[in-house]
């Protein structure tokens, strides 16, 4: 065989392990047809939400002020430039991966256990730094994890949930970099609009269920424990109601539970609070933060945006989810 043929052979290896990064792939719908914003409907289109057009576009319904209804293109790509400091607000590296560190991770979505186990650095940094700056009153006052956790504790149990939930972290990344691109289109909008004609976002339409949204910025911005380019000044709030169906289930199987501990599992499954920056670390080093103020959850990104059923939460959890939501990652995982 020779090096053309090889070479021909390997670029579809390749581009087969990338695109399968992605376990979830959304239907596919007829853009053409769409009202795009600002453009808006009265009534919620019955169409599915997210979807993919021709192109590949990803294409998200969105619930604005006054209960009307628009399109956005939302799509998970590397664009322009990022960066608060010098005001540029391109879309920045979405699909980027830290391949010179993790490569299994950057070709499936999902940790190496032998990886992580050799990691002694991480973009140019050792872990012991990355965690001493990721610490409560260091980088940042709240912190990027827990004073009893360290970055590779974190890194392996949460690689282990994701594993457990049948995804990869590129998944859980997605439906967030949605609704951060849908906010940022909206934020660039609005700069040009009077008050009176400024857009808020309520929320997404997101497998079926409507999705509540809430995106703000901040004075300054946050730096980022790792070597890179990544920075953060926003807070994004996203929650949704469990059913009926989903309290009964809870109430059975933890009814052993005391009041006020089901109120923070129950809050912890159905409230999620972070800001951009974590989205960007999910989908390059897999991490959602440790036990900190803005810690995204894989279990809660899952349920929210109904990528996964309570059930499978409460199952991949090893039916304790209340254990698993307060326990702080200070051991390596089973």
């Amino acid at each position: 065989m020779n090096r053309i043929k090889i070479y021909i052979l390997l670029l579809f290896f390749i581009q087969g392990c990338t695109q399968n990064r992605y376990t979830n792939h959304f239907q596919s719908i007829n853009s053409g047809e769409l009202q795009f914003f600002p453009e808006t409907y009265t009534e919620k289109p019955d169409l599915p939400s997210p979807a993919v057009d021709a192109d590949g576009r990803e294409v998200i319904l969105v619930r604005i002020q006054d209960n009307l209804y628009t399109w956005f293109d939302a799509t998970v790509e590397n664009g322009e430039t990022f960066d608060y400091k010098t005001k540029k607000l391109g879309k920045g590296n979405q699909l980027l991966a830290d391949e010179e560190d993790f490569p299994t991770f950057a070709l499936r979505g999902i940790h190496s256990d032998k990886e992580l186990a050799n990691t002694k650095i991480i973009t140019g940094r050792s872990v012991s730094q990355i965690t001493v700056d990721g610490r409560p009153g260091r980088s940042s006052g709240i912190g990027f994890m827990a004073a009893d956790e360290n970055i590779l504790s974190v890194l392996r149990n949460d690689n282990k949930t994701v594993q457990k939930l049948g995804l990869t972290h590129p998944d859980l990344a997605r439906p967030m970099f949605h609704l951060w691109n849908v906010a940022r289109t909206c934020e660039l909008f609005n700069k040009k609009r009077s008050a009176e004609e400024r857009t808020e976002l309520k929320a997404l339409v997101y497998n079926e269920h409507e999705i509540k949204v809430q995106v703000s910025g901040s004075r300054g911005w946050q730096e980022s424990i790792f070597n890179d380019e990544i920075l953060g000044t926003g807070h994004m709030e996203v929650w949704r109601e469990l059913d009926k169906q989903e309290m009964d289930f809870l109430k059975e199987k933890y009814q052993n539970l005391a009041p006020e501990q089901f109120k923070v599992m129950k809050e912890s499954i159905t409230h999620l609070l972070t800001g951009e920056m974590v989205l960007f670390y999910i989908n390059r080093y897999g991490f959602y933060e440790g036990h900190s103020d803005y810690r995204a959850d894989p279990v809660t990104i899952a349920w929210v945006f109904g990528i996964r059923s309570l059930e499978e939460l409460h199952k991949a959890t090893g039916g304790d989810l209340f254990r698993y939501f307060t326990t702080h990652f200070t051991d390596n995982p089973e």
